[in-house]
């Protein structure tokens, strides 16, 4: 029995954070943009980007045995091309750029999960708060750059679920959206389009204003989206016939996570509807890998205040607030959209 088991899996996991790093450091090199213009030996493209002779070949060719770069020829002939995908997602020109979440994990979370087990075993975070003595929110709004960073990489996170967000949820029966924990107002934004009969509210921290505001007006969308400045702890949402919530509830407490429900409950009419978007766990917890290791991620950050959560649970609380009716929609890859009607 012995002779036919088989180690591969452990040390393919074992040894991940080897790939993980190529990807982050191909991002951080900006290797993709570089690209964008054509295809480059692998001597132009070391010498663009400043990478040794040692490390080029090793470097390029893991990339595209990883899939994220394709290579026409071999040796020191071969040339160099983004695949379509990282030509879409991973070159800083294209609209649909997601390398801010990229550039978040390589310079903070990457290091801070080194301390994973302190993390289990104290529950206590582990990123900024040891450093600096500050929670993490208070930290990343210290400053412009920061805070500009941390919402690319919202941004880039997010994009994808709500375009399938906006083709798979029936907004025609409503006119009006606020999106609380907003950010760059990508979500109105990608919804706007999409539906043109909408309205919206973006809310968020004061410091986010501006930064939201740019996007909207380069979208052309600040007749139909307004920035709405509070604290969801503190304020009340602006009432709408929907609201929404993109990876905030995740990052609370069950006291605060109930709390927002509660408020976005107060802000809606009856048959307005709650939607969160979450990389909602199965209700088993044996099958949404990314979902448990994003909660893992909340341990991180937050210690014993974050954590994700699973089907069951979102409608166990909803329902506590008063809404009635519940629906989990898939969106992409580990996401869904949990959605709860009052």
């Amino acid at each position: 029995m012995s002779e036919q088991l088989n180690p591969g899996h452990i040390m393919e996991v074992a040894t991940g954070f080897w790939s993980s790093k190529v990807l982050l450091t191909a991002v951080e090199f900006d290797v993709f943009s570089t690209l964008a213009d054509g295809e480059l030996t692998a001597a132009e493209l070391g010498d663009a980007l400043g990478i040794h002779e040692r490390g080029r070949f090793d470097f390029f060719d893991a990339l595209v045995a990883m899939g994220f770069l394709e290579r026409h020829g071999d040796g020191a002939e071969g040339r160099y091309a983004n695949t379509p995908e990282t030509a879409a997602f991973l070159v800083k020109s294209s609209p649909r750029y997601i390398g801010g979440m990229p550039e978040m994990l390589n310079t903070r979370l990457f290091s801070f999960w080194n301390d994973l087990g302190e993390a289990l075993r104290t529950g206590e975070p582990q990123n900024e708060v040891k450093i600096h003595g500050k929670p993490i929110f208070e930290e990343l709004y210290a400053n412009e750059t920061t805070l500009g960073t941390f919402l690319s990489a919202m941004t880039g996170l997010q994009a994808g679920n709500f375009h399938m967000l906006a083709e798979k949820f029936d907004f025609s029966r409503y006119q009006t959206v606020t999106d609380a924990g907003g950010a760059l107002a990508l979500l109105s934004r990608i919804v706007g389009a999409r539906h043109p009969h909408l309205r919206f509210k973006s809310f968020d921290l004061p410091p986010v204003a501006p930064h939201a505001q740019g996007h909207i007006n380069s979208a052309g969308l600040s007749d139909r989206i307004q920035v709405v400045s509070g604290d969801f702890f503190e304020d009340d949402l602006p009432k709408a016939d929907v609201v929404t919530m993109g990876n905030i509830l995740h990052d609370w407490d069950l006291e605060k996570k109930k709390l927002l429900i509660s408020k976005a409950y107060a802000a809606l009419p009856e048959g307005g509807a709650f939607i969160a978007i979450e990389n909602v766990i199965d209700d088993a917890r044996r099958e949404n890998v990314f979902g448990l290791l994003m909660s893992l991620n909340m341990l991180i950050e937050f210690g014993q205040g974050g954590f994700d959560y699973t089907g069951a649970d979102f409608r166990e609380w909803c329902a506590e607030a008063g809404f009635t009716s519940f629906d989990l929609i898939p969106l992409a890859g580990p996401t869904s959209a949990a959605v709860a009607y009052k």
